[in-house]
């Protein structure tokens, strides 16, 4: 015991792979919240082409992201973990050039693909080199590095972008993805496992799992209405006179989401997922609806909260959920599963919901995001009630 505690978590691989994690979703986060207002106030176009840069970099993603196990696995993960990085901040560097919507949305497309295959290689090369003995520890610190962004990127983006053009944004993030370039070399190459000489086709069973597919399924809804939080809030806030406001919308989000997540986990392991999972999307719904009717600065930042409430246990409550019923063998079929799924939500609900905000208004369009989380509770009832009886049959 003794032993295994002192096995250490904080080498110089550990940090420099969750350093260049944060450094990437800083900048996706960023460019995700201020990506729609450069579309309508410096391109001049419509809120429905706002809605679709985060779809054409999910739509690459997606593609790609089943295809990325074989890949890493033939070629090596620090390899391919240099290669998607450097790819990611040429991506970066080329948002600089665009002046119109077409060299943009061709932008987007290049950049998924690195997103989709290094989101995929950080999490294999964190399993490499962090003791056994700590793994569930040391996974939940490095998924730290994820929510931090998901913070400091909206704040930074959208903080910066009051004083200083677009252009100036997109070199600031470029220096960030320069030092993850940096950082992604530093990383031990001894301490991965090695490459496998995988050929021959690659079989649906290699990258979905059937038991994982439910669940994400549901998750496509999650991500549909996450779509409308991404995309929209900036630009909601700047509808409504709260521009100051939408940059701490994201902070007081992430602060109630980290805060509350150890806590509501351990609660759905006394308790199963019934107890937590369903409250928590009636949560996340009642944040939505709230969203649609705010027209002050406290009630914009009581969404945030009830958000982050409900949306911050939602997410890894349904990933545990996957891997209990895949077995640990399969996880990385269920989480290929599931992401693929809720990616498809996020760059589907970021395009449908540029639509209904155009024809109909943003209040509108976040009332009907809090009901597709309704019909995400209801399948998910379902799903928990058809389980229960397997389980009943089963004794």
């Amino acid at each position: 015991m003794k032993q295994g505690f002192s096995e250490k978590i904080w080498t110089k691989s550990f940090i420099s792979i969750s350093l260049t994690q944060f450094l990437l979703f800083t900048v996706f986060y960023a460019l995700m919240t201020t990506l729609p207002l450069f579309v309508i106030s410096d391109l001049g176009e419509t809120e429905t082409k706002a809605g679709l840069v985060a779809t054409f970099m999910l739509a690459t993603a997606i593609l790609i992201r089943p295809f990325s196990a074989k890949i890493i696995d033939r070629y090596g993960k620090k390899n391919i973990l240099f290669l998607a990085v450097f790819a990611y901040l040429l991506a970066t560097v080329l948002y600089i050039f665009v002046d119109a919507f077409t060299p943009l949305a061709i932008v987007r497309l290049f950049h998924g693909l690195s997103f989709g295959i290094v989101t995929t290689v950080t999490g294999a090369i964190v399993a490499d080199i962090i003791p056994a003995s700590r793994r569930g520890e040391a996974m939940g610190y490095f998924a730290m590095s994820n929510s931090i962004a998901m913070v400091i990127g909206p704040f930074i983006g959208l903080g910066l972008i009051h004083y200083i053009a677009f252009r100036g944004l997109f070199i600031v993030l470029s220096v960030f993805m320069v030092v993850a370039v940096v950082s992604s070399l530093m990383i031990d190459a001894k301490k991965l496992a090695p490459r496998h000489n995988i050929s021959g086709p690659i079989r649906l069973s290699d990258m979905f799992d059937k038991n994982a597919l439910p669940i994400s399924l549901i998750s496509v809804l999650v991500g549909i209405a996450y779509g409308s939080i991404l995309s929209f809030v900036p630009v909601y806030a700047e509808s409504l006179s709260l521009a100051h406001a939408s940059s701490y919308f994201f902070l007081v989000y992430a602060f109630v989401m980290v805060l509350s997540r150890p806590y509501l986990g351990r609660l759905f392991d006394q308790k199963g997922p019934r107890f937590v999972l369903l409250p928590s999307l009636a949560v996340f719904a009642i944040g939505l609806f709230v969203l649609s009717g705010t027209h002050s600065v406290f009630v914009f930042m009581l969404a945030a909260v009830l958000i982050g409430l409900g949306y911050g246990t939602v997410l890894p409550g349904f990933q545990t959920v996957i891997v209990q019923q895949a077995g640990v063998n399969r996880s990385s079929q269920a989480f290929s599963t599931f992401f693929t799924c809720y990616d498809l939500g996020i760059g589907a609900g970021s395009f449908l919901w540029g639509a209904v905000s155009s024809a109909y208004g943003f209040s509108n369009m976040y009332l009907s995001s809090g009901l597709s989380i309704v019909l995400a509770a209801i399948m998910f009832d379902m799903y928990l009630v058809r389980m229960k009886k397997r389980v009943n049959k089963t004794k």
